[in-house]
């Protein structure tokens, strides 16, 4: 399966979400992240966040969705309410669209130790989407039954 996480800038929550994918599911999810305004570096309390919770970040860069036209994703995931709300380009139509709605941890302000929590906090909360989403993978469904398993994980009131 191939997924690719869409954030407006691409710099922290569509970022985490690559990493922790690739780190938690890279056996069966091949997970790429864009925007739409990139802003063209990752959010160093990203990567450092995610090298704190044991994840590989060396890869990582903020890029455009135009870089991606030729990926044909499965599943584009927006992570983040403005670019739920865009329009994606024409070569992502054959993809099943869902929206995880990420709070973004970049945007807290307090001290070092709430920005930290709220780091962990998006970064838990992505591993365990991810963990059920390694297992609708590890099903090979059909892209209808897709469509549903992914309607479910993000319906989950647990979520």
């Amino acid at each position: 399966m191939k997924i690719l996480y869409i954030c407006t800038h691409n710099r922290c929550r569509s970022i985490l979400s690559e990493a922790i994918t690739n780190g938690i599911a890279g056996d069966v999810i091949e997970a790429r992240s864009a925007g739409s305004q990139p802003a063209g570096i990752v959010h160093p309390l990203s990567l450092k966040y995610l090298k704190q919770a044991g994840y590989l970040t060396q890869d990582l860069q903020s890029q455009s969705w135009d870089d991606f036209e030729d990926f044909e994703p499965d599943v584009v995931v927006t992570v983040c309410d403005s670019a739920a709300g865009e329009t994606c380009p024409i070569y992502f139509t054959n993809s099943i669209k869902v929206h995880w709605g990420l709070s973004d941890p970049s945007k807290v302000e307090g001290d070092e130790a709430a920005v930290e929590d709220a780091f962990l906090a998006c970064i838990d909360k992505i591993a365990v989407r991810v963990k059920k989403l390694k297992t609708i993978a590890d099903n090979r469904l059909d892209k209808a039954e897709l469509r549903v398993a992914l309607t479910n994980l993000i319906n989950d009131g647990n979520l």
